[in-house]
C-alpha cells in the first residue's frame, strides 16, 4: 500500500515543482496583464500567456516529441508554416496607399531598419554566431513572425528567446517609443501639419503587390515565402474580385493562424530552457535595437526636412519600425498632443509598411548570407 501511495505521490505535479516554476507563472501572468488588462496584443499575449502557465506546470508532458502543443510547434514554426500564413493575413488588412502616394516615407521605413544591423553587430561582439547574430538582430525590425521565420531558418535553438523578445517589445510600443520620440523633437516639430495626401488610383494598388515582389524576390530570394504571401494577401484586396478570399484571409485564416502561433511561441518557454543568461543579453540587444530603430527614423525625417518643400512631421519616422499599425498609432497621438488638428495616422501608415517590407528585406539578406 506504502509503495502504491508513494508511486502516486511522484505522479503529482506538486511534488517536481522547481524554482523555475513560479519565476515562469509571472511571466506568464505579465502576458496576461498585458493582453486581457491592458488590452496590448491580446490576439497574441493572451494565448501566449496561458501557454507559457500551461507548459511550465509539471508533468504536463505538452512539449515533448508527441505532445499537443510539440504538433503546433512542428508542424506550424518548424515547418514554416504559420509565419507565410500571418503575412496572408496581413496583408489582406493592409493598405499601400499612404505609401504609394508619398513614397518619400519609404525612406524613413528604411531607415528605421538601422536598429536590426546594430542590434546583428552588437551579437557578434557578445560572441554569437553568424547565424545568432542574425536571429537576434532581426528583433529590432519589432515584426513578431519575421523574427520567427528568421530564427526558424538560422537558429532556431534561440526561438524562445528572440519571438518573445519581438513580441514583447511590440506589445510594449506604446511605452517605449513616446519618450525617445519627445526626446528627439520639439513641441514645434511634433505639431507640424503634413500635405493631405493625393487619392491613389486603384491600378496603382494592384500594380504595387505584384511589382514589388517581383522586385524583392528578384534580389532577394530569401525572403520570398513571406514577401510573396504577404503581397498576395494585398492584391486579394485591392483586386476586388476575391472578396471570400479577403474575408477568409483577414478574419477566419488569422485568427486561427494566430491561435497556433501564439500556442508554438508560448510552447517554448519552459523554465529549465528559458531561464538562462541568453534572455538577458538577447533581450537587452533587442531593446537597444529598437530604440535605435525608433531614433533613426526620426532623425532621418529631420534630415529630409533640410531638402524637401512640405515639411515631414518627424514623429512619423518613429512608425518606421514593423509594429503595424501600432507605431503609426503612437505617431498619431502624439501629434495630437501637440496639436489637436493634427491628423497624422494616414501619414504615418506609410512608413510602417515601408518598415515591414524593410524588415522582410534584412530577413532575406540574412538568411542568404548566414546560410
Amino acid at each position: 500500500m506504502s509503495e502504491f501511495l508513494s508511486e502516486l505521490f511522484q505522479k503529482v505535479g506538486l511534488t517536481h515543482l522547481g524554482w523555475q516554476n513560479p519565476v515562469m507563472w509571472l511571466i506568464a501572468a505579465f502576458f496576461l496583464y498585458l493582453g486581457i488588462k491592458k488590452k496590448v496584443e491580446p490576439l497574441l499575449l493572451v494565448p501566449i500567456g496561458f501557454t507559457v502557465l500551461i507548459v511550465n506546470l509539471p508533468l504536463t508532458d505538452l512539449t515533448v516529441a508527441g505532445g499537443l502543443f510539440d504538433y503546433f510547434y512542428v508542424y506550424g514554426l518548424e515547418n514554416d508554416i504559420i509565419p507565410p500564413l500571418i503575412f496572408l493575413g496581413l496583408g489582406a488588412m493592409t493598405d499601400f496607399g499612404p505609401l504609394i502616394a508619398n513614397p518619400k516615407t519609404l525612406l524613413l521605413g528604411g531607415a528605421a531598419q538601422v536598429g536590426v544591423y546594430i542590434a546583428f553587430f552588437g551579437a557578434l561582439l557578445f560572441g554569437y554566431t553568424i547565424p545568432e547574430a542574425c536571429s537576434i538582430g532581426i528583433i529590432g525590425g519589432a515584426d513578431g513572425p519575421t523574427t520567427v521565420f528568421t530564427t526558424m531558418a538560422l537558429a532556431p535553438h534561440l526561438l524562445k528567446f528572440t519571438a518573445i523578445a519581438a513580441y514583447s517589445y511590440i506589445a510594449l510600443v506604446p511605452i517605449i517609443q513616446p519618450p525617445i520620440m519627445k526626446l528627439l523633437t520639439t513641441k514645434k516639430e511634433r505639431a507640424i501639419v503634413m500635405k493631405q495626401l493625393r487619392p491613389v488610383s486603384s491600378a496603382e494598388k494592384i500594380f504595387f503587390p505584384i511589382m514589388t515582389a517581383m522586385v524583392i524576390c528578384l534580389l532577394v530570394p530569401a525572403a520570398a515565402p513571406l514577401v510573396s504571401m504577404f503581397m498576395l494577401g494585398n492584391l486579394f484586396k485591392e483586386s476586388r474580385v476575391v472578396e471570400r478570399l479577403t474575408n477568409v484571409s483577414q478574419n477566419e485564416l488569422m485568427n486561427v493562424v494566430t491561435i497556433f502561433l501564439g500556442i508554438a511561441v508560448g510552447s517554448t518557454m519552459v523554465g529549465e530552457k528559458f531561464l538562462q543568461s541568453e534572455v538577458i543579453k538577447i533581450y537587452g540587444l533587442g531593446l537597444f535595437a529598437f530604440v535605435c530603430g525608433t531614433a533613426s527614423g526620426i532623425i532621418f525625417a529631420k534630415i529630409m526636412n533640410l531638402f524637401v518643400k512640405n515639411k515631414i512631421n518627424p514623429l512619423i519616422g518613429s512608425a518606421g519600425v514593423s509594429a503595424v499599425p501600432m507605431a503609426a498609432r503612437v505617431s498619431q497621438k502624439l501629434g495630437q498632443e501637440a496639436d489637436p488638428q493634427n491628423f497624422l495616422l494616414m501619414h504615418a501608415m506609410g512608413p510602417n509598411v515601408a518598415g515591414v517590407i524593410g524588415t522582410l528585406i534584412a530577413a532575406g539578406i540574412f538568411i542568404a548570407l548566414a546560410t
